[in-house]
């Protein structure tokens, strides 16, 4: 079985040798996005990390969109952040996303640095059942 490379205009075009995200089968794998906006690349809310939480939420939701897939297929979720002192509001937010669940599984993960300096970067994978 082939996999099949998934786009969306919606998301940020990968900054790298990467696709935004690949289905094998009735999974996708969702490559980290970061709060770059779709049509110009240019970082969103720069040092804000309510607005870069949010803009990432979207363009996951986008490039889950492209493959016909919605964050209630999500079953694992992995967090990366520039300072875990954060993590409450990036939490608040993400679980806004997801409503009242069920939840996919998860880590947050602090880290040195990350692309284009944000402050979050979430990937995930979801499975069509």
């Amino acid at each position: 079985m082939a996999n099949t490379i998934i786009n969306s205009p919606e998301a940020p075009a990968p900054i790298g040798p990467y696709s935004q995200a690949v289905q094998a089968g009735n999974t996708i794998y969702v490559s980290g996005q970061i709060a770059l906006d779709a049509t110009g690349g240019q970082l969103i809310g720069e040092g804000d990390v309510q607005a870069q939480t949010h803009q990432v939420m979207r363009n996951v939701q986008a490039v889950l969109a492209a493959g016909g897939y919605s964050l209630q297929d999500v079953v694992k979720c992995s967090i990366f952040v520039k300072d875990l002192g954060h993590f409450g509001t990036i939490n608040e937010i993400y679980g806004s996303y997801f409503g009242a669940g069920p939840y996919p599984a998860r880590e947050t993960v602090e880290v040195a640095r990350l692309p284009k300096d944000v402050l979050v970067e979430i990937s995930c994978i979801a499975v069509k059942a």
